[in-house]
């Protein structure tokens, strides 16, 4: 983040909101809307407002059910009760919509894409070119697949689109969330596999270990926060050296020693065969998610 300026202004109580000011090219003074404020939807907002780059007050959020967007009206984010209000107020605009509603909404706010916005498509499973055949060539099309760390500053984002300003755009409005890779569109199914469903993996994971450590004496709170930093440690190990992993895993097993023996009693029972089995299924079925 070399030339960014990050003011933290407050300590928000609900969900631990931090206020936060962002001073980043080109996305600095845009709106954002989004429409559909479910588990990944409200957790861009909540993301937004606490490591990105807008005010609370220039992220507009929709969903059918208006009653669950009280608590977001309440803590400074602009609600509108229409996504062609809240279309036609919005620079960059994120459909965070189940893939069978995503063709009727986008159709509603259609007369609202005009000429300097971003359509951002968050919809597993519909192309740019099936979004662009509801619209035309009105405005650039990028799809994006971050996972619900976003609202804690630690998602992965993968981005795919045809215009390079808008999906520069994009990851200037994603990178204070975690980080962005732009990617061919043909891997986003993959993308969403292993970004956004790997999230669940790696808490299944943290799950299992938690329950090992409780069965070697440690209460189930203890365990829990042991594990989930442990695997922090982990991934950002990888993250700071660029190794692979078992260049990583050798330095921490010794010869006849106890890590070891837990690795190799895990891969009997088919740990990452059961994994990676797991991923391959998952991507099989998104297919069926229209």
């Amino acid at each position: 983040m070399s030339g960014l300026k990050k003011i933290f202004l407050e300590q928000n109580p609900w969900n631990g909101w931090t206020t936060t000011l962002e001073n980043i090219q080109h996305t600095m003074n845009k709106k954002t809307g989004i429409i559909g404020a479910g588990n990944i939807g409200g957790a861009i907002a909540r993301g937004l407002v606490n490591h990105g780059n807008v005010e609370g007050k220039d992220v507009l959020i929709s969903r059918r059910k208006q009653e669950l967007l009280n608590a977001f009206g309440a803590h400074g984010l602009t609600v509108k009760t229409s996504n062609t209000e809240l279309a036609a107020e919005s620079d960059i605009i994120i459909l965070a919509v189940l893939p069978g509603q995503a063709e009727q909404v986008v159709k509603e706010i259609e007369h609202e894409l005009t000429a300097g916005k971003v359509l951002v498509s968050v919809v597993s499973a519909v192309s740019i070119s099936e979004i662009e055949s509801w619209i035309g060539n009105k405005v650039p099309v990028v799809r994006i697949m971050p996972n619900t760390a976003v609202e804690y500053g630690e998602s992965m984002t993968c981005i795919a689109g045809k215009d390079p300003a808008a999906e520069q755009v994009v990851m200037e409005l994603f990178d204070p969330m975690g980080s962005t890779m732009i990617i061919h569109e043909k891997l986003m199914p993959a993308a969403t596999i292993l970004a956004a469903c790997g999230i669940a993996f790696f808490l299944r994971f943290i799950r299992a270990e938690t329950q090992g450590g409780i069965q070697i004496g440690f209460h189930a709170e203890e365990a829990g926060k042991i594990a989930a930093q442990t695997a922090k440690g982990a991934a950002q190990i990888l993250l700071s050296t660029g190794n692979h992993p078992e260049r990583e895993i050798d330095k921490v097993t010794t010869p006849m020693g106890c890590t070891i023996a837990g690795l190799n009693e895990m891969e009997h029972y088919g740990l990452s065969s059961a994994l990676i089995k797991g991923i391959i299924t998952s991507h099989a079925g998104i297919s069926n998610l229209k």
